[in-house]
């Protein structure tokens, strides 16, 4: 009976101390959680010490920079009450300035629209001859030089040698062109006479002048059988200078040895239509 005693005795002791070994364990265990936790929690203090920082420090910078904003603001309160009178008076000639560029522009605009129109006329001009006089010789060329048309005519296509007299195919060539003058009765025709460099006198010429003169208003003539109006005709004589080329060759010669016909706009009425714009615009003010 007494060693059952003892041995119940001994089994409650060994009972009882595995039980608090257990406790103890768990409670280490949570004693460690917590730590964790207030480690952490640590961690998060000082980050956010460190963001409060860095806050205070952004929010005095502002608070600075506002106050630099409200003395500008002040400042510029000031100055504009000072400026106000001059302000007005400035905004007075402004106003007048800005009207005057309007109107300069609109005089540009206008002008534009006069040089637009014109050069319209110009290539529906430079197609009307190139449908008619053709471009399949190469001793005629149809352009534009500097916003004019002009045809030119090789001397092989209208003359002989040193001659002034027309040749049979000219009849063709240039009847082709008095039609297209007749189509423009507010354009003018103007014909020029070139020659090479080669003196020449012969007869009632005297030089290369007389020739290229006459050379030009024997064009006139022929235009004038062909039907154009005389009173759209010019002649004149450019001799030898205004060369296309230089004249060192035979090429080159034959090349500067020709007849030029401008077909323009008649001067006066290219102003007066800008004139009439002009004055359409000072009556639109």
């Amino acid at each position: 009976m007494k060693k059952l005693l003892i041995l119940t005795l001994c089994s409650g002791l060994l009972l009882t101390s595995c039980v608090s070994k257990k406790k103890y364990s768990e409670l280490e265990t949570k004693q460690k959680q917590t730590q964790d936790l207030l480690n952490t929690a640590t961690v998060k203090l000082n980050s956010c010490l460190t963001d409060k920082a860095a806050a205070d420090a952004r929010a005095l910078a502002l608070q600075e920079r506002l106050a630099d904003m409200k003395k500008t603001n002040e400042d510029l309160i000031q100055s504009s009450k000072d400026l106000t009178m001059l302000t007005s008076k400035g905004a007075t000639n402004l106003e007048k300035s800005l009207e005057s560029l309007k109107e300069k522009d609109l005089k540009i605009s206008r002008l534009q629209d006069a040089l637009t129109k014109k050069d319209s006329v110009t290539l529906a001009l430079v197609s009307s001859l190139k449908k008619e006089v053709g471009m399949n010789d190469q001793d005629i060329t149809i352009n534009v030089e500097k916003g004019v048309v002009f045809i030119s005519l090789s001397d092989k296509v209208l003359f002989k040698s040193g001659s002034y007299n027309l040749s049979n195919r000219a009849n063709e060539i240039l009847g082709k062109v008095a039609t297209v003058i007749n189509s423009k009765p507010d354009f003018e025709a103007l014909v020029e006479g070139h020659t090479d460099n080669v003196p020449f006198q012969s007869g009632v010429l005297i030089d290369n002048w007389d020739l290229s003169a006459k050379r030009a208003t024997a064009v006139v003539r022929k235009l004038m059988e062909l039907g154009a109006n005389p009173a759209q005709l010019i002649a004149a004589g450019r001799s030898e200078f205004v060369p296309i080329v230089p004249n060192t060759t035979a090429d080159n010669k034959s090349t500067n040895r020709r007849t030029k016909i401008y077909v323009l706009p008649k001067i006066d009425q290219f102003y007066d239509m800008i004139e009439k714009e002009m004055k359409t615009l000072e009556g639109g003010n």
